[in-house]
């Protein structure tokens, strides 16, 4: 069983299910997940719900507890052999917990992030766990400092890359754009409660960037051309304003392809996340941005211990990306990030140098192999 809560463990858990079911075809594999996963063979018995921060989740907490209570369930008449957790810790602890109480083996593959806040979580984590799996490379030494053993395999992201083909003219084809002219990405995020937030200042700071709202409405960046991949599981109905004055501002909006948008992508707006580290890894010069409700943020800034909330600037312990959070992610500030971008050579060039040197931790890594492979080895103990 994999349990994935949001749309970047429904792509780990789809990796692995992939995997599994190449090792062994016979094999049996539910769970929590989105497209992805149902895609990759594994029989959902609950959809991932995107909620996140503290309002945030209130709204789908019934939800989570029908779906604790169909999984908990299914522990008495499924036989389970090994239980697969993909971050999502609040519920995922829950289920753990659960599952033991079976004599299910436990593998956290994609550990909570109990390095920036809540770190009592590392001894019930591994208390309630049999194997744990991370995807950062300092996360085994924060572990280690509690007696617990957990393994850096890599991150699904650099596989997903490495293994994805790109064909840059058929795409600059696909989404009519001109391969001569820079392509700005908007990435708002993958949940609702992102991109309530994200959508639209991205849209203002787009209007600021073609002059909207400047003297004499004379655009600064004519030449730029946008791309804005949303993930298919969200309402579109809910941004239907932000999206049709993207598509007035000339924006170009396709359906997922994250990837593929990346990939020709010349600079790039995006909230801090998944995202962030695939554009790092494509190598994409950007900024970071990121908004939650005010209570979340306020409780959020007592309980976190981390200078920086992007993965490339944490691993380095510096600003490598810049990031504006709640009230510094402004329309104005964002375009003026993009501006610099666009317009500081050597800028973008230290950030391209720190890019690839972030790939080559990565890069000879096969995290979803790894993964099976610990799986396999659970199995025979």
């Amino acid at each position: 069983m994999i349990i994935a809560g949001e749309a970047s463990g429904d792509l780990y858990g789809a990796l692995l299910a992939r995997e599994l079911r190449r090792r062994w075809p016979d094999i049996r594999l539910a769970g929590v997940g989105g497209k992805g996963m149902e895609g990759a063979g594994v029989e959902i018995v609950g959809h991932i719900t995107g909620a996140f921060g503290l309002i945030e989740a209130v709204s789908t907490l019934m939800t989570l507890l029908r779906m604790y209570r169909k999984i908990t369930d299914l522990f008495k008449t499924l036989r389970v052999d090994v239980l697969v957790l993909i971050d999502f810790p609040d519920f995922n602890l829950r289920v753990a917990r659960s599952a033991k109480s079976y004599g299910i083996k436990v593998l956290y593959y994609v550990s909570p992030q109990v390095w920036a806040w809540r770190r009592g979580r590392i001894k019930t984590i591994g208390r309630l766990t049999d194997r744990i799996a991370v995807l950062l490379p300092f996360e085994p030494a924060v572990y280690a400092q509690y007696g617990i053993e957990c393994e850096f395999v890599g991150h699904p992201v650099v596989e997903e890359i490495t293994r994805h083909p790109i064909d840059r003219d058929a795409l600059f084809a696909e989404f009519s754009l001109n391969p001569q002219r820079p392509v700005v990405a908007l990435l708002p995020g993958s949940r609702h409660s992102e991109v309530d937030r994200h959508l639209p200042v991205m849209v203002q700071a787009v209007r600021l960037l073609k002059g909207a709202g400047r003297t004499g409405n004379k655009s600064s960046h004519p030449d730029f051309q946008y791309l804005i991949p949303l993930v298919s599981h969200l309402d579109r109905d809910r941004y239907a304003d932000s999206l049709a004055e993207l598509e007035t501002l000339g924006v170009t909006i396709v359906a997922d392809r994250a990837l593929d948008v990346l990939a020709i992508s010349t600079l790039a707006v995006i909230a801090s996340g998944t995202a962030a580290f695939q554009a790092a890894i494509v190598g994409v010069p950007m900024v970071v941005i990121y908004r939650l409700s005010a209570f979340t943020y306020r409780v959020g800034r007592m309980l976190v211990s981390v200078k920086y909330i992007n993965l490339v600037n944490l691993i380095h312990d510096t600003e490598v990306v810049r990031e504006l959070i709640q009230d510094a992610a402004t329309p104005e500030a964002i375009a003026a990030e993009v501006e610099r971008l666009h317009r500081d050579v050597d800028v973008r060039a230290r950030m391209l140098n720190v890019f690839g040197r972030l790939r080559a931790m990565y890069e000879h890594k096969d995290p979803t192999k790894r993964v099976a492979d610990i799986i396999a080895e659970m199995l025979a103990e």
